[in-house]
Formats: C-alpha cells, structure tokens, sequence
C-alpha cells in the first residue's frame, strides 16, 4: 500500500495565483520577458524550471515556495479568517493601522507645495537671467 502524494502542479498554481492577482497572461508574458502562448504553456505544465519559476515569482509578488505550496483551501482559509477579523474588530485596520491617514496626505500636499513653490522660483529666476542677458545685449 503505497501513501505517494501527487506532485502538485506547479503551472496551475501559477494561473490560480496569477488570477487571484488579477494580472492576464499578457501581463505576465511582458513582466518575464515571453510570449503569451509561453504562459499558457508554462500554466499548462506540471513543472517548471526554477529560473523560470523565480521570474514568475518576483513578476506575480510572490514568492517560489507560495507557488509550490499553493492551494485553494489555503486561500480560503485565509479570506476566512481575514472577514472573521474584520467582523471581530470592527475594522480591517484595526490592529495594524500605526498612522492617520490624513496626516500621510497633508504631509504629501505641503511636500508637493514646497516642490511647486521651488520649481515656480527656478522658472522665475531663469526668466530674470534670460531678461538680463537680451538687455545686455
């Protein structure tokens, strides 16, 4: 009596994530450098050649070992728990959230105010120059 597992098949996990990531196949062809028909090649294929299989990785955001390890119950259990937290705490950001988001953005806007107001003096002192020189002359 033999327990063998069957190997998982590593194209397959590669289209569920790429799916679940929301990228098309086109997408990930350009991101890896292969045609669209090498994709679904590669998606169709029970393995996949580790340097193959590190550039699908870093291309989709995740890593090998997500890949070879996938799995729906997996993913499943994860959106489970995730909406179980959420329900529990009231929010999704309720243990994770370190900052006020609307501090983040007042901080962004004086940072692209100061940038414009710089930008705004160069071109003011580069028109004084150029009006200058034409009176020199």
């Amino acid at each position: 009596m033999s327990t063998a597992t069957k190997p998982r098949h590593i194209g397959r996990n590669i289209s569920r994530i790429r799916e679940l990531r929301g990228i098309k196949q086109e997408a990930l062809a350009d991101a890896i450098g292969v045609s669209q028909q090498s994709v679904s090649n590669i998606e169709s294929s029970e393995t996949v050649d580790k340097e193959k299989l590190v550039e699908i990785a870093k291309a989709l955001g995740v890593t090998v070992e997500a890949i070879k390890n996938f799995s729906e119950e997996g993913v499943i259990n994860y959106f489970n728990n995730f909406n179980d937290n959420i329900v529990t705490t009231g929010s999704i950001f309720a243990n994770n959230c370190t900052f006020n988001p609307l501090d983040k953005l007042i901080e962004a806007y004086q940072e692209n105010k100061n940038l414009y107001e710089r930008l705004l003096q160069a071109e003011k002192e580069k028109i004084e120059y150029l009006e200058n020189s034409l009176k020199g002359k």
